[in-house]
């Protein structure tokens, strides 16, 4: 996707697209479409605009080069850890309140876009243990491993034991060496700490297995990990034509927590249910269509 964007040509699908047409665009995961189709209903119920999704983006970086391009005019879901180190090309903030601000900064100067308040989960590394583990050993923080660490069984993401910065070697200097570490496929990991092959677990703090598996995750106490706190992210010239956006997006700042950002993908993730039919519900038990507004871009 990315080739085809550098090499000059369109996104599929959007040529012709009409001029009041609002496309957003969402990654891979179920929580990045399922916040597509929550600004989608939303922006077609309360302004005068049609919305098209463009899913299935492999990466922030393709998001954002389809931005740039006008390809996109939203991306329903961006972290800020993922793009101080990408889009930006910084290096790490670990502070989450200084990182959105450099975030909001930066893409204004930079993009003439906005970055819109998180919607109050992020999809962060963590570490992770089963329920069952940590009540046996008392387990609330990455620190309270240590003592057990020797004899631990660490299943990690193939992608993050090399990562420079976030990886294994910089967890190794601010925390501590685990006795046994088994680089694996993601889908894996999740699976191997709830059938006890593994005792502790690289996850991704808002994924729906972690509530299928039942597993726990671990505070980072020595603040480890940046911070990857989700937002929407706004062309400038959509939001000077629907200035009505910008309301629909504070509306869902700090709504949705890393807890329920949980369920709703195990929803779509574990019981099949179509990213759309998750977003409506979510809106409809959350009383979002309680003032329905027709019109008014």
């Amino acid at each position: 996707m990315l080739v085809v964007m550098l090499s000059g040509c369109s996104l599929p699908g959007l040529a012709g697209t009409s001029q009041d047409t609002i496309k957003i665009g969402s990654l891979t995961q179920s929580e990045s479409e399922t916040m597509a189709q929550m600004l989608a209903i939303l922006i077609e119920r309360e302004t005068d605009a049609q919305t098209e999704l463009v899913t299935k983006l492999g990466s922030s970086i393709v998001q954002h080069q389809g931005m740039q391009r006008g390809d996109i005019d939203i991306s329903s879901t961006r972290y800020t850890g993922t793009d101080i180190a990408g889009a930006l090309d910084m290096e790490p903030i670990k502070d989450p309140d200084k990182a959105l601000k450099t975030v909001k900064r930066e893409f204004q100067d930079r993009f003439n876009q906005t970055w819109e308040e998180t919607y109050g989960f992020a999809n962060s590394y963590s570490i992770a243990v089963t329920e069952e583990f940590a009540a046996e050993h008392d387990i609330e923080t990455i620190s309270d491993l240590e003592p057990l660490a020797d004899d631990l069984r660490f299943g990690v993401d193939n992608a993050w034991v090399n990562r420079e910065g976030d990886g294994y070697e910089g967890f190794q200097e601010t925390y501590f060496d685990f006795g046994n570490v088994y680089p694996m496929n993601l889908g894996l990991v999740y699976q191997a700490a709830a059938t006890g092959n593994m005792d502790v677990v690289l996850a991704y703090s808002s994924d729906g297995r972690i509530k299928e598996y039942n597993l726990k995750v671990l505070e980072d106490d020595k603040q480890f990990f940046p911070p990857y706190d989700a937002s929407p992210v706004i062309n400038n010239e959509v939001l000077e034509k629907y200035p009505k956006i910008k309301d629909i997006t504070r509306r869902l700042h700090n709504e949705i927590s890393t807890e329920e950002m949980q369920e709703l993908n195990y929803m779509a993730d574990v019981e099949r249910v179509n990213p759309r039919k998750v977003a409506k519900q979510f809106l409809e038990k959350n009383n979002y269509f309680e003032n329905d507004q027709e019109g008014g871009g």
